[in-house]
């Protein structure tokens, strides 16, 4: 099989000559220029060999034409960190517009995906990371007070959720003319410990839905659910063949993922435990646990999140080598 056939075929349940596996990282510092994140991204895909890529720029990439400023202080996952927060008061919200998808920071990622696109020449699909709306409001105002905004002041904010959701639905419209096969789609809020259920479904499933939309007809799009206590059940209804979520450490587990989700899960291996401080031997070992407990069916051997960028290259490569 192809990547493209062996991804389908896992996405239906159909058998699979072996169960595709992928995993993603963060380039800091090459993620500030679209050709240096195209190389860095290239050059990951042609050391391992994935079954697919996912692009993954600086997390602030889509909101740096807001006016959102960071730097790269040497976090092990591989993330910038942000000079404060934009958002600080209520009406803060409102100075949001829409933004062009083909200026600026926008712009630049859709550079860095059509060389990527050029590079990989048809051999490897490749996806684009997309912040949910939500998640990009946290990171404008900060974790503390998005829940304060969202209860006490829920009129500006559900405007600046629009403005982001719109902007948001552009760039993908964008981003499919650079010939992506799909989104992974990041929702770092869709949790018990932050949100009730209902206030995500007031605040985070409409927009979500409205992306997700802008998406449909790829056939590689990944809903990423990111956290503890994960509304999973909500997220298996949202219309995309793969979900990933951090398996490992919340549940439900791989086969209890299965059996709730209709397409293909994307896990099984610790992403700090096992990937950065583990051996060659605990990455081989819990990937066989992975597929017995999937039966290498509708199943994508990953790690719950990024795959920080200090795991060591021999647990890297038994990653890949223990799917065969």
């Amino acid at each position: 099989m192809d990547k493209r056939q062996r991804l389908l075929a896992a996405i239906r349940g159909e058998p699979v000559d072996r169960p595709p596996v992928a995993l993603w990282r963060h380039f800091p510092v090459d993620d500030q220029r679209p050709e240096d994140l195209a190389a860095a991204t290239l050059e990951w895909q042609t050391q391992y060999d994935w079954d697919f890529v996912k692009v993954t720029p600086a997390s602030s990439f889509c909101l740096r034409d807001w006016g959102f400023t960071d730097e790269w202080r040497g976090n092990p996952e591989g993330t910038r960190e942000g000079n404060g927060h934009l958002i600080r008061l209520p009406d803060d919200w409102l100075a949001l517009k829409p933004l062009d998808p083909e200026a600026g920071a926008l712009g630049a990622q859709l550079e860095a995906l059509r060389l990527i696109h050029a590079g990989l020449r048809g051999a490897t699909p490749f996806i684009q990371t997309i912040f949910s709306p939500l998640t990009q409001a946290r990171k404008l105002v900060g974790p503390e007070l998005l829940p304060v905004h969202l209860r006490q002041h829920p009129e500006p904010l559900r405007y600046a959720l629009e403005v982001i959701t719109e902007t948001t639905v552009r760039f993908i419209e964008a981003a499919r003319r650079t010939g992506i096969d799909g989104i992974f789609y990041a929702m770092q809020f869709a949790s018990a410990r932050v949100f009730s259920r209902a206030e995500y479904e007031a605040f985070g499933e409409p927009y979500d839905r409205r992306v997700l939309q802008a998406a449909q007809g790829l056939w590689l799009n990944v809903v990423h659910l990111h956290g503890d206590d994960v509304f999973f059940d909500l997220a298996a209804q949202y219309p995309a063949p793969v979900i990933n979520w951090h398996d490992q450490e919340t549940p439900p587990s791989l086969a209890e993922g299965q059996r709730r989700f209709a397409g293909a899960v994307c896990g099984g291996l610790r992403q700090w435990e096992t990937m950065a401080y583990g051996t060659p031997e605990q990455v081989r070992a819990e990937a066989r646990a992975a597929r017995a407990q999937t039966g290498d069916r509708r199943f994508i051997l990953g790690t719950g999140c990024v795959t920080p960028i200090i795991a060591p290259r021999a647990n890297l490569r038994a990653a890949r080598e223990s799917v065969g």
